[in-house]
């Protein structure tokens, strides 16, 4: 499929874009290229590749275990405010 320069600058229209002729043939270029690419895949023959051949394993994350951390005062000595056992913050919304 061969893209125009009269079908780029058409599109470009539609998104209130504007071009000069030597952006949009080059643009024409570029789609003839993707355009291609796809038809290359088009072409290829998928029926011996079986559903979920392809798909990668999920990953396998660990559960989601809640956990006591005894050793707090080494975690929070580099915060400046503390109160209540929660760390303060300064006001950042008027």
């Amino acid at each position: 499929m061969k893209v125009t320069i009269e079908e780029i600058q058409y599109i470009a229209k539609l998104a209130k874009l504007k071009f000069q002729e030597e952006e949009a043939a080059v643009f024409a270029k570029e789609f003839d290229s993707i355009l291609a690419h796809f038809e290359n895949i088009n072409k290829e023959d998928y029926t011996e590749i079986e559903k979920g051949q392809l798909e990668k394993p999920t990953s396998t994350l660990r559960k989601d275990e809640e956990k006591y951390f005894e050793e707090k005062e080494a975690l929070f000595q580099n915060v400046k405010g503390m109160r209540e056992g929660y760390i303060e913050l300064p006001k950042i919304v008027e």
